[in-house]
């Protein structure tokens, strides 16, 4: 199977950016060099990962790197997303851990080497543990904190970085992790104070990164689930709009328009965010390009009292469970143009878990080069009709640590033996190799 841009597509351009994703606790292991983060404390206790796993070793990265970055060079893309470990290149007391910037500025020397283009994202949801003892995203310290390792992180990669993103999904640190519980540090009831504090570390940041890295670009990355009726039924409609203010709206309305959408109005005085006046004026500053992560869809029904449910997946679906609804890509897409004054988007994370299987050691993923190729098609329908899309990332590189799932799902397009860390290109990264390939061959024809 191969994997088709249309015909006269704005991603066939050189403008338009080809890439894949990684993060730092899901790839890097190497735990004895690094600080202990929330995500070392959350494995340790017994029932929260579905295999009993942890990151400790991963993929091996920090001593693979080099192999690893040959694998993104394969590929042909033009560009590598990863994330930084803040418990890496950050003592307790705020100093630079020498050894572990020393490792990212490696990678960064040997992407720019390669010719790859290096985006960074400085917060993929290890947060030091330290912090969380002293309140962690409650804690309105913690922007201060990661503010301050912003500055160190962009002072010292100096022009090496291409892209910054503050923030990875600030909906799952703030709802996964301080709502439901169901990601580290597993707290509940919270999420809501937790991510005000994150959008102002965003906030934070972006002034310390457009002064030490002016040439580069500076974003956020926000995950999204677009959000449909049940039926026609005015209270399903009704249940949907709810349900896209608590998920998305709560997330792009205080960085577009510098207000929360009116759930705030509804929340308890112990949920509600402790708001500081200039805290929206930061949180909403320009920034260069949104990042949007889309995975899936979410059906809703009202609950009879206001509220709403989530109607459970219909097939076709993912070894995650989540429906695989193209359509809604394009949806969303279209949907954040006509709302929103937005910058450049990039698609940041795009991809799925399937359940792999290797034959005479090949995984022959015919699914996940079916996902990939719809959901371009997706994005090319939106970009139609005026969507300034600038950019697509393939989550992910290879398989690795799932979170809560452990080792059980595998997002890859290069299969990875965690008992020998082999890494082996799934029939995805093939398709998708060939695809930038033809690719840079109509480039060149059309500027013969």
């Amino acid at each position: 199977m191969k994997i088709v841009l249309p015909e006269n597509s704005l991603m066939q351009s050189p403008e338009f950016t080809f890439g894949v994703a990684t993060s730092s606790f899901q790839i890097e292991g190497d735990r004895s060099n690094r600080l202990a983060s929330i995500w070392d404390q959350f494995c340790s206790r017994s029932g929260t990962i579905a295999d009993g796993s942890n990151g400790d070793v991963a993929c091996d990265h920090v001593r693979l790197w080099q192999d690893d970055l040959t694998l993104i060079s394969d590929l042909g893309v033009d560009a590598y997303r990863f994330s930084i470990s803040w418990p890496r290149v950050m003592t307790r007391d705020g100093a630079i851990n020498e050894r572990g910037m020393d490792f990212y500025l490696r990678l960064l020397d040997g992407l720019r080497d390669a010719g790859i283009r290096p985006y960074v994202t400085l917060y993929h949801w290890d947060l030091p543990q330290h912090l969380e003892e002293t309140g962690g995203w409650l804690s309105r310290d913690t922007a201060s904190h990661f503010r301050d390792y912003a500055d160190a992180v962009s002072r010292r990669f100096a022009d090496r970085v291409e892209s910054y993103s503050t923030l990875n999904e600030p909906f799952c640190s703030a709802h996964l992790g301080y709502e439901t519980g169901y990601h580290a540090p597993g707290l509940t009831g919270a999420g809501r104070r937790a991510s005000h504090n994150l959008l102002l570390a965003h906030g934070m940041a972006l002034q310390v990164l457009r002064s030490n890295a002016p040439r580069a670009s500076h974003g956020i990355v926000l995950n999204f689930t677009p959000c449909y009726p049940a039926s026609p039924a005015d209270a399903d409609k009704a249940a949907a709009r709810s349900a896209d203010q608590s998920m998305n709206r709560w997330y792009m309305d205080p960085l577009m328009t510098g207000q929360y959408p009116g759930l705030i109005d509804r929340l308890s005085e112990s949920q509600r965010p402790e708001i500081h006046d200039g805290d929206m004026e930061l949180i909403s500053q320009e920034v260069d390009y949104l990042g949007v992560n889309y995975y899936t869809r979410g059906v809703f029904r009202s609950d009879g009292n206001g509220g709403f449910v989530e109607v459970p997946p219909v097939p076709p679906l993912t070894d995650m469970g989540w429906e695989i609804y193209p359509a809604g890509l394009t949806d969303l897409l279209v949907d954040l143009n006509q709302r929103y004054d937005l910058p450049p988007i990039i698609v940041a994370e795009n991809g799925a878990a399937m359940p792999d299987e290797s034959i005479n050691g090949r995984v022959h993923d015919e699914d996940r080069i079916d996902y990939l190729q719809s959901h371009l098609r997706a994005i090319h329908r939106a970009m139609e009709t005026g969507v300034d899309v600038r950019g697509y990332f393939c989550w992910s590189l290879m398989d690795n640590f799932e979170w809560a799932e452990g080792y059980r799902k595998r997002f890859g397009i290069y299969h990875v033996d965690f008992a020998t860390q082999k890494r082996t290109a799934k029939s995805s990264a093939i398709a998708f190799k060939e695809l930038l390939s033809r690719r840079r061959m109509q480039q060149r024809s059309a500027a013969s």
